[in-house]
């Protein structure tokens, strides 16, 4: 955890909101609540109504380890993204934003949150970018965020399928696609259940966020992978640092392998979810982290790294059949940011 303590001392050279702090560094939350924690007791910070500084030792610990504050780095145009939202896509984003607004809001049962609109789009450029979004066929594997009404409004994916287990999200997906003649159909779905024969080995691309416990990304990336014509297909979807240790990243490396994929891309901070009222922060009161710390969120803190995979054989799913899920496929030790 050494480097996680200079990340933090790093960035304490101006207090930060504790939320902040939680953005800037990339270990879990039970790690770096411990952390601070133990910096707190050592004296090197202080934390007091959801702000933290540095102490008089703790900056001269700082300097005596060489650490400086060079200025906040991340991209102020792309919000560290590395992607600008082109003239072409800021009109696709006005329309989006017009439908996303009417969304129905994020429950609980079903642990949904959605990415800002900002980032939707981003999400379809860098899709776009990487030949993925021309022509293609697209499954969605869980829509919270719209990304299939995102990407089909720019005319480019000849067909996006979206299952989701919230008839709610179904009805919106297909009627703002018969009202905007959009090439997107949605159907109600339940990962638990057996995988449609019909959707096997029929798209071009798939797109998901899954759980992230380890059974519940093996259940979520295995349904992706199911409709995966062949070598060459693509896979998309989010994994935070701060619900996902470094042990884990590495059990999630190995699925990736074993189903027959390379990782091509990983952007860090890519996804960002905002504190809107429509969105999981509603729930912030039953957040593990949220109770540790004793602070109102004031900060959009919870982000995750866009991943990219490609096949290189005949994709795998290491799930065929029905699986039934019990709440260690949706929480695990790590879990600290799923509400309870």
């Amino acid at each position: 955890m050494e480097r996680i303590r200079k990340q933090i001392l790093q960035n304490l050279f101006k207090p930060r909101s504790v939320y902040e702090l939680l953005y800037l560094q990339d270990s879990s939350l039970p790690e770096v609540f411990e952390l601070l924690k133990t910096m707190e007791k050592e004296g090197l910070i202080r934390i007091s109504g959801g702000k933290v500084e540095l102490t008089d030792k703790g900056r001269e610990r700082a300097e005596g380890l060489g650490a400086k504050y060079f200025g906040d780095i991340y991209c102020q145009n792309c919000e560290g993204t590395g992607i600008d939202i082109t003239k072409e896509f800021f009109e696709i984003l006005k329309k989006y934003k017009e439908i996303a607004s009417k969304r129905p809001e994020a429950i609980e049962e079903y642990d949904q949150g959605f990415i800002s609109m900002n980032g939707v789009i981003r999400r379809v450029e860098f899709i776009y970018d990487r030949g993925d979004l021309a022509g293609s066929k697209i499954f969605v594997v869980g829509d919270d965020d719209l990304l299939s009404i995102a990407a089909s409004l720019t005319g480019l994916p000849s067909k996006i399928f979206v299952v989701d287990i919230d008839e709610r999200l179904i009805d919106f997906i297909n009627k703002v696609a018969d009202e905007e003649g959009l090439t997107v159909e949605a159907m109600k779905y339940d990962v638990q259940q057996a995988f449609p024969e019909f959707l096997r080995k029929k798209f071009d691309v798939f797109v998901t966020d899954p759980v992230e416990t380890i059974p519940g990304l093996k259940l979520f990336l295995s349904r992706g992978v199911s409709t995966l014509k062949g070598e060459g297909c693509s896979g998309y979807f989010g994994i935070t640092t701060l619900e996902a240790s470094r042990r884990k990243w590495y059990e999630i490396q190995k699925l990736i392998l074993e189903m027959g994929f390379t990782i091509t891309d990983i952007k860090r901070h890519f996804n960002v979810y905002p504190e809107e009222e429509k969105n999981f922060f509603r729930f912030q009161d039953k957040l593990p982290i949220v109770k540790k710390l004793g602070a109102k969120i004031d900060f959009n803190w919870y982000n995750s790294s866009l991943f990219r995979i490609e096949s290189i054989t005949d994709p795998k799913p290491l799930v065929e059949g029905e699986m039934r899920i019990d709440e260690k496929v949706y929480k695990d030790d790590e879990s600290w940011a799923t509400p309870y």
